[in-house]
């Protein structure tokens, strides 16, 4: 299964990454095992969103920018209201990447 390395960029995967960087520094752990950790941490993020979330949200709000490049979408927008079916938020700037889940059976 081909995976995206997009959750490497969220609050979790960075902790992972500055951890694994510290074990291989003190020589707790080899690169190649800490390249390992990040591959299954790939695999294990797409397959839980796949999965698991059954709640859906929508999105309204200002389209400020917005890109494709490399079968990526980028959009950021300006005063997002996101609503699910019990609460809502407004978000002042968000940025939102998308990429085509085809892909990963590829």
């Amino acid at each position: 299964m081909a995976t995206f390395e997009l959750y490497r960029r969220s609050t979790i995967g960075m902790c992972l990454t500055e951890t694994l960087d510290e074990m291989v520094q003190n020589g707790t752990l080899s690169p190649e095992i800490a390249i390992q950790v990040l591959v299954q941490f790939d695999k294990s993020m797409t397959e839980a969103l796949e999965t698991q979330v059954k709640s859906k949200v929508s999105i309204k709000g200002h389209l400020h920018t917005y890109r494709f490049c490399d079968n990526v979408w980028t959009f950021i927008l300006q005063d997002a209201l996101f609503k699910n079916e019990d609460s809502q938020e407004n978000v002042g700037r968000v940025k939102i990447v998308a990429c085509d889940s085809k892909l990963l059976s590829q």
